[in-house]
Parts: structure tokens; sequence; C-alpha cells
């Protein structure tokens, strides 16, 4: 497996300074326009970072929310098609037992709008939808990865192979599923903590293989169109894993991509917290598939 090359990180408290608590959940970013979004679990407000993740730079700020639920961010999106923003919450209960993830709307300047159900059953509030993004085909569509193998939990979950995206379509009153895309069977992943769609091009992380994986969607229907290629995210000199909490990722140019990392538990190494609740920029070492 090919590494990925790492170009830039930090701390994503190091570049916000005083702005923020200095425990941050990172859970989702989304490449815009030269500057990063990043959202997080344990906070309401979203970050917007310079390029140069620098705290220096005059882009870097916080958006305050006031409106909205609180807690519980996985992901971020900008549909240019609508010039909204939208954030994914992971689970939720709605009532007879029942869990499902939730979309909250943004406008252009990031002022909230409304929220709506994802219309798909979760199994449990802490397994629903990891990733989100907004994919074009004539419409606008939600694609929502599930975090465990064909949307289970436990040890159904952790087998590999059984990779699932739910599709989504704006209904009346909710997001509709109107599709699901099978990753290929020999993706050995045995978690998904991320989505990001370039045209038809796909990017998944998983943070227990701390790798990434690029394929593409078929141009029509909700197919995947190959067998994608895996990269790992750099280890250290003994070949171990230092990107333990990879969460988020967006593309920013055809073999760039960046992503986050959320708090390492306290039972992880200190190598785990040393890459923890930062922001990071790879190169993707070979051309990926035209």
């Amino acid at each position: 497996m090919e590494q990925l090359l790492l170009l830039h990180e930090a701390k994503i408290h190091d570049i916000l300074g005083g702005l923020v608590d200095p425990r941050l959940e990172a859970s989702g970013v989304l490449a815009k326009d030269g500057v990063f979004y990043v959202i997080f679990d344990n906070l309401a407000d979203i970050a917007r970072l310079g390029s140069q993740l620098s705290g220096d730079d005059t882009e870097n700020r916080l958006i305050r929310q006031e409106h909205g639920h609180r807690r519980g961010f996985e992901d971020i999106a900008y549909d240019y098609l609508s010039n909204r923003f939208y954030v994914l919450i992971e689970s939720l209960p709605r009532g007879g037992g029942r869990f499902m993830a939730k979309v909250q709307e943004y406008d252009e300047s990031f002022c909230y709008q409304s929220d709506a159900w994802l219309d798909f059953p979760l199994q449990r509030p802490n397994k629903g939808l990891e990733g989100l993004c907004v994919h074009r085909n004539g419409e606008t569509h939600l694609l929502g990865l599930c975090e465990g193998n064909k949307c289970k939990g436990g040890a159904a979950g952790r087998t590999p192979g059984g990779g699932r995206i739910q599709v989504f379509r704006h209904g009346q009153n909710q997001w509709d599923r109107v599709g699901r895309i099978r990753l290929p069977t020999t993706l050995s992943f045995e978690d998904y903590s991320s989505i990001a769609a370039d045209g038809d091009r796909l990017a998944i992380v998983s943070q227990v293989a701390s790798a990434l994986w690029v394929g593409r969607l078929a141009p029509s229907g909700w197919e995947v169109a190959d067998e994608g290629v895996t990269y790992g995210f750099p280890r250290n000199a003994e070949d171990q894993v230092v990107y333990c909490t990879i969460e988020g990722v967006s593309w920013i140019t055809p073999n760039r991509i960046v992503v986050v990392s959320d708090k390492a538990k306290s039972t992880q190494s200190k190598r785990c917290r040393d890459k923890d609740q930062s922001i990071h920029i790879f190169e993707i070492p070979f051309p990926t598939p035209p």
C-alpha cells in the first residue's frame, strides 16, 4: 500500500488561538474557495481556517451558531446548485425506538435555515451515518456513508467487505432514501469515517485502517465503477499507526486532500495524541484513476 505524502498539518487550537476551548473533537472538513470549514462533534460553532494553517492567517475565524442542534455533528458539504451548506448529525431518536440521522441546512453566509431527517433506520444512537457529501446528477443528492459494514454495529459491522453508502433526495418533509451504493468487497476497511466527492470520484477514509480509498462512481446509476486504490496514511519508523483518529476528508485538487483528526481517547498511545485535534493536507503520490 502506497503512503500518502504529508504536506502540512497543525493543531486546530493553535490556528484558532483563544477563540475556542482546547478540547476539539473535529469530525468533518470542507475545502471551498481556498479555505477550510471544520465542524466538531462537541461544538455547534463552525471553524473557518485559511489554507496556510497558520494562526496569523486573517481568514481564520469561528462562525457562531445560535440555532439548531448543538452537538453530534459528523460531516459537512456544500451544494453549488442551491448555494447551501449541509451539516450531518450522526444519529438521533425519532420515536418508537428508532434512530435516524438528520441534516441541518445553512445559507451561503452560514445562517441556519432548517433541518430534515434522512429516512434510513439506524441500529443504535452512536452507530450512524459517518460521512456526507453532495453528488449532482441533474439534481442534488446526499450520500450518507455507514460507519459499519453493511450498516451494522458490533462484530458484524467490523467484518470487511460490506461498505455501504445510502443515497438521499429531498422529499416533501425529509430526505428520502432513493438508492444504495455497495463499495467493493475487496475493500478491507473495518470502519468508515468520512466521504468526499469530486464529480464521480470518491474519497473514503477509515480510522481503524488509517487509510484512504479512492474510487469512481459509474456514469449512470448508483454503482462503483472500479475496485479503486487504497493509500495508507504515513506511519512512524516502527511502522506504527500515528494517524489514529481521522474523521473527515475533502478534495482540494484531483491529487490533494485535507483531513481532520478527532481527539484521541485516553487509552490510546501518545503517538495518536501527537496527531489528534488537527488538520492535515496530504498529496496522493501517484495519479488516481482517470
